[in-house]
């Protein structure tokens, strides 16, 4: 397949391109490539490359920094969203949007389903809802792939952070009361590899398996690499962030299951594996 990958410099995005690239004919865009908030600049792109898939992964993901920049995340995750659909609908491509966990108010008391009414509480999540509903209303062909606690060998993560404190600290506080899905992007690019062969369009879940507080994966991450390091827990509040976080955005991969994917493994086999990468570095 002809593939174009947006954010191909992007943690998920470099490890989407690596992976494909092995079996498809893959374009990987950078900013330097394809500005996608220039809706002239993403047609005139897409038309030339012709892709059969357009797989959507990049984004403002500055979570914070989308509280005090509200216009330059709605024009990236909601109007560039909504240039690439358009593209890739003129030529009948399919396309992949990755979205988020922060689409919804985390206040839930069960894991997500994909039908569940969102009610995005940040600025990230807001423009990052906008650009699913640019997508339902515009593209023929979308897998919407919702995602979480997104981690991998390229970018910063919080494996990553957790490793390097432990170079420098013996004791650490971390947030015990958000719950979430770690995900590797292994993982999920192996997914999207399965998903964009298929004509199942729609909402999907998609993160490692289960679910776990920051704190959770913290010590999972300290255990896994034989690090001594004293966890303690603490609140939200006591570690306060201008974008407020979900409390609980556990996902149910209810669409994967339906559709007859195999699931993503279990998030602790993804960190161990991750892990097992980092080291052949």
């Amino acid at each position: 397949m002809r593939i174009v990958v947006t954010g191909a410099n992007g943690q998920l995005g470099q490890d989407i391109v690596r992976l494909l690239e092995a079996q498809h004919e893959v374009y990987g865009l950078a900013r330097e490539q394809l500005d996608i908030t220039n809706e002239g600049q993403c047609l005139e792109v897409i038309q030339r490359l012709k892709p059969e898939v357009v797989i959507h992964s990049a984004a403002y993901t500055a979570v914070d920094l989308a509280e005090s920049n509200e216009e330059d995340a709605f024009r990236v995750n909601s109007d560039g969203t909504r240039n690439l659909a358009i593209a890739a609908e003129k030529i009948w491509a399919k396309f992949v949007y990755i979205s988020t966990d922060y689409v919804f108010d985390g206040k839930a008391t069960q894991s997500y389903i994909e039908g569940d009414t969102t009610n995005p509480q940040s600025v990230y999540g807001k423009s990052k809802r906008a650009g699913e509903l640019h997508v339902q209303d515009i593209s023929s062909k979308y897998f919407i792939v919702r995602t979480s606690w997104v981690y991998g060998m390229y970018g910063k993560n919080f494996v990553k952070t957790m490793l390097e404190l432990s170079r420098t600290r013996d004791s650490i506080k971390v947030v015990s009361d958000q719950f979430g899905s770690p995900t590797y992007t292994v993982d999920l690019a192996l997914f999207l590899e399965e998903l964009i062969q298929t004509d199942r369009y729609g909402i999907y879940h998609a993160s490692n398996t289960g679910f776990c507080s920051w704190y959770d994966f913290a010590c999972a991450i300290f255990e896994e690499r034989g690090i001594t390091m004293k966890v303690e827990p603490c609140t939200t509040e006591e570690f306060p962030r201008p974008a407020p976080r979900p409390r609980y955005s556990a996902m149910e991969h209810k669409a994967i299951r339906a559709n007859g994917f195999e699931d993503l493994r279990a998030w602790r086999e993804g960190l161990k594996a991750f892990l097992q990468e980092l080291e052949e570095v």
